[in-house]
């Protein structure tokens, strides 16, 4: 993130985290009635709260778009030279529900985004998949790294995430490691201006594509978030989402 730079990893670690603890309180959800475990159609965001770093002060917003009938709802994201997001409250068993479902639209893409560098790392819209840490399972040295984070930050990070974003130029790779840290991976749903102002529905099987990117199996509990971010870039975009699913 832009001047961001050096400090971001760090910054973004703490948001995180403190999104995290407060999903964690209610404990993953493990059932549901039929098949779907969320079926968000974002008719208020109630069920969503922000996710702000400390060191940039120029936040997204987010807020619920309505049709002139007020009929239709979906999620209105924006960013001006910003950076925050909105996460779900609940944390969920991704074994059980590994299926991401969304339908999104993006008004713009970024001149200057890259998914590879730094300075490009930002995206008219993304959904993130974050993972959460079990020292039960970690390597001892996974376990001092996090013990130490979890000594400055008061709770462990995510143990790693898949970003699903809108890249805003043509690339080959279906995902690459983000640029900021390698665990976390972007995978590159759509890639550059040729939808923009289009709906497009899109699918994922997060348990699988982390098995790809990582070439292991994810930890269990999961939670999500959206983002629309320009701080890098130094842009600004609008995007939408018209809902969101977690199914089996």
């Amino acid at each position: 993130m832009r001047a961001a730079g050096r400090a971001a990893a760090p910054r973004i670690i703490a948001a995180v985290v403190a999104a995290l603890i407060s999903v964690a309180l209610a404990g993953p959800l493990r059932a549901a009635e039929g098949d779907v475990l969320l079926r968000e159609e974002f008719t208020s965001l109630d069920a969503w709260r922000p996710l702000t770093f400390p060191k940039i002060p120029r936040h997204s917003t987010y807020s619920i778009a309505t049709d002139s009938g007020q009929s239709e709802f979906w999620l209105k994201a924006e960013s001006d030279k910003s950076a925050s997001g909105i996460v779900w409250k609940k944390q969920y068993d991704v074994y059980h529900y590994p299926r991401l479902r969304w339908r999104w639209r993006v008004e713009n893409v970024y001149a200057r985004g890259d998914a590879t560098r730094k300075s490009g790392d930002d995206y008219p819209i993304r959904l993130y998949v974050m993972f959460q840490y079990d020292p039960d399972t970690a390597s001892a040295g996974k376990r001092f790294k996090y013990g130490f984070a979890r000594a400055a930050y008061g709770e462990y990070p995510p143990d790693s995430g898949l970003n699903y974003v809108w890249e805003s130029r043509e690339s080959p790779a279906e995902f690459v490691v983000s640029p900021y840290t390698e665990s976390m991976m972007m995978f590159l749903k759509e890639k550059g201006a040729a939808k923009v102002g289009q709906w497009v529905e899109e699918e994922a099987d997060v348990v699988a594509d982390y098995r790809r990117a990582f070439g292991k199996d994810p930890p269990r509990t999961a939670s999500l978030a959206v983002m629309n971010d320009s701080d890098n870039t130094g842009e600004k975009a609008v995007s939408f989402i018209d809902w969101v699913e977690i199914v089996r």
